[in-house]
């Protein structure tokens, strides 16, 4: 059969054109379906990335609060519980957290056992050295001096103190990040008998016995400031009046923070309360 060419050529274009549009529409397909594939692999990989920085941050943030304040250095160890250090061109006084040495430097009190001996150790340790000092909950004490434990390295010396025997654990709440470390090495250095626990007559007070009548003198220029604010091993507050069954027996330890009342309601108003042997 004769088919005109001008069929033929209208049919050819036709079909030209059909294959075109199919095949155009089968590449708009795949290309559109293609990001659906992408997109959660693009989505995955910033989500990888979002996370990651997350993780970085927290772990930056967790380090810096963990990691060594500015390094100072220890210009003068006044005694084997207190140093001077340099911070910012200004000398500060810092007292070790957590133990306690027998006095050497405290006017109104003779040079106690093991005194020398204990300042020796603490300069032999930390004088002239660069050092980290490491606040708990109180930043300074009622004589403005910082309360600090003391790191040289990785050693914590107020814990060696006490290891060595020139210091006992001195427990101060709130301050009480460490203290069972003190408490543990106090144990292990009274067992090993080292320092004062062999040296000094009583292991359990090596310090200097003052009578109360000597203490009252010297502790509170106003004579009619007669009430003793005590701190108990447990960190209770508790003052005692004259007549007071414990009254004689207790002495005041200003560098715990104890210290002297002339009213029962400067007592209460500083949060202490009355002995319960009080009449």
């Amino acid at each position: 059969m004769f088919i005109p060419k001008k069929i033929l050529y209208t049919a050819g274009i036709v079909a030209v054109l059909a294959i075109g549009v199919f095949i155009g529409s089968s590449f708009g397909k795949g290309k559109a379906t293609q990001p659906p594939e992408q997109i959660p692999e693009q989505t995955a990989a910033v989500g990888g990335i979002g996370a990651s920085a997350s993780v970085v941050t927290d772990a930056t943030s967790t380090s810096t609060e963990s990691q060594p304040s500015e390094l100072v250095r220890v210009n003068r160890v006044v005694d084997g519980d207190t140093i001077d250090v340099e911070i910012d061109g200004k000398i500060e006084r810092v007292r070790y957290i957590g133990i306690d040495t027998p006095e050497t430097v405290d006017p109104r009190k003779a040079v106690q056992c093991f005194g020398v001996e204990a300042s020796k150790k603490n300069k032999e340790l930390v004088e002239g050295k660069m050092v980290r000092l490491e606040k708990d909950i109180t930043d300074r004490d009622r004589y403005k001096r910082l309360l600090r434990y003391v790191w040289l390295d990785n050693t914590l010396i107020n814990q060696t103190l006490v290891e060595q025997g020139v210091a006992k654990s001195y427990s101060y709440p709130p301050d009480v990040r460490y203290q069972d470390r003190f408490v543990e090495a106090e144990k292990q250095a009274r067992e090993d008998k080292l320092g004062l626990w062999t040296a000094c007559t009583s292991a359990t007070a090596p310090t200097a016995v003052i009578t109360p009548s000597v203490t009252t003198q010297a502790s509170t220029a106003n004579p009619s400031c007669t009430i003793k604010g005590n701190i108990s091993a447990s960190g209770e507050k508790i003052y005692h009046l004259q007549g007071c069954g414990s009254y004689l027996k207790t002495t005041i330890d200003e560098k715990r923070g104890e210290q002297w009342f002339c009213t029962e309601a400067e007592a209460q108003s500083g949060g202490w309360r009355k002995a319960l042997n009080c009449p």
